[in-house]
């Protein structure tokens, strides 16, 4: 029963009742996965949809010189993977672990024939579709257009949205560790630049730094929620 009582704080669970979610745990396999563990190469795809239960992955993709890029980072309750032409755009990259995870796999067979059976499932699933189509837009936009401080912000602000964050006086702490490297990878520049920017967004007050912890300040996040 542990495994139905995670299930149903997904947003995606949201609209099953108790039989159901007895049913999605049927079809679920658990594996926990530690830290900086590659669960997927673009050579080393494996169908299947899969869900984060515990923890946070980082999706990236490498160029030919070897330049690491991240696209997103996904944290408890998210869901990645391609299974029966139904995709969420993730066949293509590099998926890791940022820590210990614990990682849902759904058997395709069974549910194939459960997305048939619940049509209200299947409206959450195209919603979470069209929130990750939305985002790799707003992500294309301000890599075309914004600043490095631009970039840096996006990135940290929808971080908040992806893995939460707790409240610290006028701040938001990202309820994650984030190292500048990983900052530099989601904004596709160097770690030295990123480093530099942090800085002088921390002198502005836009931003609070920690050892591995960033904190946005709430008029960011307003500034945010009233442009989006």
């Amino acid at each position: 029963m542990e495994n139905i009582r995670y299930l149903s704080q997904f947003n995606l669970m949201a609209c099953l009742s108790e039989p159901d979610l007895i049913e999605m745990d049927r079809m679920t396999s658990i594996t926990t996965l530690p830290k900086d563990t590659l669960i997927q190469t673009p050579d080393q795809f494996r169908e299947g949809f899969y869900f984060v239960k515990k923890g946070t992955v980082r999706l990236y993709t490498i160029n030919v010189e070897g330049k690491q890029f991240t696209l997103d980072m996904l944290g408890e309750g998210n869901v990645f993977g391609e299974m029966n032409g139904i995709s969420l755009g993730t066949r293509m990259l590099y998926i890791e672990t940022m820590e210990e995870c614990d990682i849902c796999l759904m058997n395709r067979q069974r549910f194939e024939k459960f997305l048939i059976e619940h049509p209200r499932f299947m409206m959450n699933l195209m919603k979470v579709l069209s929130e990750r189509i939305q985002g790799m837009s707003e992500l294309t936009q301000k890599f075309a257009l914004g600043t490095l401080h631009d970039k840096i912000m996006h990135n940290l602000i929808r971080l908040t949205a992806q893995v939460g964050s707790s409240e610290e006086g006028e701040y938001c702490r990202i309820n994650c560790a984030i190292t500048h490297q990983e900052i530099a990878w989601m904004a596709g520049a160097t770690r030295e630049s990123v480093t530099v920017a942090l800085q002088e967004l921390m002198r502005a007050g836009r931003i609070r730094t920690g050892y591995k912890t960033i904190s946005v300040h709430r008029e960011e996040m307003t500034a945010n929620l009233s442009t989006s």
